[in-house]
């Protein structure tokens, strides 16, 4: 998952800042070294949806919010200082608005801000109003309303190069003159216009209020927008070309829908194309890494050489392994989203989400669920319904995150060869599209079971979206992006799944065991018995390698003979005395204890399932973990498979994978549910029905599976 350095919720609490914008003496929040003045003038930047708040609010305050060329990414309060002629300001990013009449969570957060009646924040000393030079006419309606709260008011006009780019035209300081207020031209992503920014909020206290507040009738106001337009010298922008040729194909039900899925099935093929040379460089350099710690350790401290080796180089490397996939999946999410084809995406799923009873803003938030799907339930706010946005919520976690991408990349590597082909793509690749494709399934159908138990006699809002023209995504914007879902994933590799290998390392080492024990258990077992042998005298080995070759080496016949102790270890070890109590519950599904245990540290994060089966394989092969992962046998007979059958085998893999598919097991996610809901009923609904149902559709694919093998 990715989140944002200078998220805030909307009970104000700020975070850490760490990125200076062009050498701005800027900051914010308590986990940098300078915060948020008390006391500073606030000042909050307030407008229509994908206006360029947040670009502007970037510039002013070096952070990194988040941007897209599409409405509705911000959806929460967002809070940031910079200094200008010698004094400090607060500036408060607001979720884009259309009017201060609200019809959603997110616009209520900015009525709630701009009128004072919050019951966390009081209202802002002063206002940006941030308009589009290409939607003015549009926007002159919400310039009424704020203006009509009387606040020191500044305006900023963007997208002016789009405008004359379009044959249009505006005399900005004319339209800051027929309002009463001061108006700057900026453009945020270039720092276009930011000097003059920074000049009038250095005098901020001199703000003006408009000398004639505008009318409040709706028929009124048409008229004063008229006048003001034409004393600004007005015309509107025509059509963009390019924009409408190529909406022509995309806004139409069979090219666009077509377009769509081919978008989303190259994504899934690029990820493994593409990310595999990177990935098996990082694969290899931890694995010498882990090697070099053996090999230093070993004699002198072999507890410590496994614990560094096996269960902090072995767990945290087994999953820092996916960043190229990660890298990849999140630049070409973040091109989609900077070149403005999402709003597109939710226009063509319209249809689709009304299926389900939802409409197509309900799109924007499960596709935000493909990164994490926590900014997803967040996302929820610019839904007008309360029952809509609780369905959203409850499906968005079936939407495959990015914490679920190493699970089903390993899995699906053990399952499919690397060579395999459907036609001239990748199986691999069709595997990983195909599961995607069934949790967006699995969240649709979600969200109509939920829609038709909490609004039975419901009816279904119209959908309204904003078109933003194409445009070009900043290679700056798309690096940031990525960047930050990699310092994520790093930071968590860093944190809980470090924290959680460790913990599970010693889970699966304790208590210690004697050789004299092992030497008991070695006389009692075929396999173990024939490889002591075989080290006492290697001449008369019987033991075949995976090559079929009879092993003689003495050095190789040592490291079996390790392997076994280690097996032996972890078979007794606490760790396989948990993953042996919930054998119960998931024996029908060809679980065996090591995969239990898995299943149960991904309870921290998912990605911890793929730690753990890197320690276990680790720890028994130290040479090829990776490979010896498929060569795992089960140890003893269970309901559906008997001792010496192969662990990994495709019914079992997929039931794995489906279960992933379903089960909720990111702790975050259920607290995001809570924070937007207000209660925990919702995130136990969640948990609970989704359990129930990765259970069920794992047990039904393993069965569906077994039955043609």
């Amino acid at each position: 998952m990715s989140t944002h350095d200078i998220t805030r919720h909307a009970t104000g609490q700020s975070q850490r800042c760490e990125h200076p914008y062009d050498g701005a003496d800027c900051h914010c929040g308590s986990g940098s070294s300078k915060t948020l003045v008390s006391g500073a003038p606030r000042v909050a930047l307030a407008g229509a949806p994908n206006a360029g708040k947040t670009s502007i609010y970037n510039a002013l305050t070096g952070l990194h919010a988040k941007t897209g060329n599409y409405p509705g990414v911000t959806v929460q309060r967002s809070m940031g200082t910079c200094k200008v002629g010698g004094k400090t300001l607060t500036i408060e990013d607001l979720p884009g608005a259309y009017s201060l009449d609200p019809i959603s969570p997110d616009e209520q957060i900015v009525h709630d801000v701009l009128t004072g009646t919050s019951t966390t924040v009081s209202a802002p000393d002063a206002l940006v109003i941030v308009v589009d030079a290409t939607t003015l006419q549009r926007g002159m309606n919400f310039i009424a309303e704020a203006l009509a709260l009387e606040l020191p008011t500044c305006l900023v006009v963007t997208m002016t190069d789009e405008l004359s780019r379009r044959t249009g035209r505006l005399n900005v300081a004319a339209l800051g003159q027929a309002l009463g207020i001061p108006a700057v031209r900026v453009i945020g992503h270039r720092g276009v216009g930011m000097p003059d920014l920074r000049a009038q909020l250095a005098q901020v206290e001199n703000w003006q209020r408009t000398p004639l507040p505008p009318p409040t009738d709706p028929d009124e106001i048409t008229s004063w927008a008229d006048s003001v337009l034409a004393a600004a010298d007005y015309q509107a922008p025509q059509n963009d070309q390019i924009t409408s040729a190529v909406d022509k194909v995309l806004l139409r039900p069979v090219p666009g829908t077509i377009v769509f899925f081919t978008i989303m099935f190259l994504f899934f093929q690029a990820i493994f194309t593409w990310a595999a040379p990177f990935q098996d460089a990082v694969e290899g350099g931890f694995s010498a890494l882990g090697e070099l710690v053996h090999g230093w350790l070993d004699e002198s401290h072999p507890l410590i050489a496994g614990l560094l080796g096996d269960g902090l180089i072995g767990g945290v490397g087994s999953v820092l392994t996916f960043i190229p996939q990660i890298i990849i999946m999140f630049l070409i999410i973040a091109v989609l989203e900077g070149v403005g084809y999402m709003s597109r995406a939710a226009f063509l799923m319209d249809k689709v989400m009304s299926i389900a009873g939802l409409e197509g803003r309900a799109f924007v938030a499960l596709l935000s669920s493909f990164a994490c799907a926590i900014p997803g339930i967040m996302a929820t706010r610019t839904l007008p319904s309360a029952k809509d946005r609780v369905a959203t919520m409850l499906a968005a976690p079936l939407m495959t995150c990015s914490a679920r991408l190493p699970v089903y990349v390993l899995l699906t590597s053990i399952m499919v060869p690397s060579d395999a082909k459907i036609g001239p793509l990748s199986a691999r690749g069709t595997v990983m599209f195909a599961l995607y494709l069934l949790g967006a399934v699995s969240a649709m159908t979600a969200a109509w079971v939920v829609k038709r138990l909490t609004d039975r006699g419901g009816v279904l809002l119209p959908f309204y979206m904003e078109m933003p023209p194409y445009r070009l995504p900043r290679p700056r914007t798309v690096l940031i992006m990525v960047w930050d879902a990699c310092k994520g994933f790093v930071k968590k590799a860093g944190t809980v799944i470090a924290l959680t290998t460790l913990i599970l390392w010693v889970l699966l080492n304790v208590p210690m065991r004697s050789d004299e024990q092992f030497n008991a258990h070695c006389s009692a077992s075929a396999e173990c018995a024939a490889v002591s042998a075989a080290v006492e005298d290697p001449a008369s080995s019987t033991i075949k390698g995976d090559d079929g070759q009879v092993i003689t080496d003495p050095e190789e016949l040592g490291k079996l003979l390790e392997a076994q102790k280690t097996s032996y270890t972890m078979d007794n070890s606490w760790a396989a005395a948990i993953g042996k109590t919930v054998q119960p519950v998931f024996e029908p599904l060809g679980f065996e204890w090591r995969v239990n245990v898995a299943i149960l540290s991904s309870l921290a994060a998912r990605e911890t399932f793929v730690a753990t089966l890197g320690q276990i394989a680790a720890a028994e092969d130290p040479e090829d973990p990776g490979a010896h992962l498929a060569t795992m046998t089960y140890q003893k007979d269970t309901l559906t498979n008997k001792a010496g059958d192969q662990l990994f085998n495709p019914a079992t893999v997929i039931a794995i994978l489906v279960f992933f598919v379903y089960a909720l097991q990111c702790m975050a996610t259920a607290g995001a549910m809570r924070r937007e809901t207000g209660t925990w009923k919702w995130p136990i609904i969640a948990f609970t029905y989704m359990f129930v149902m990765a259970w069920v559709m794992a047990a039904l694919s393993r069965a569906l599976v077994a039955a043609f093998m």
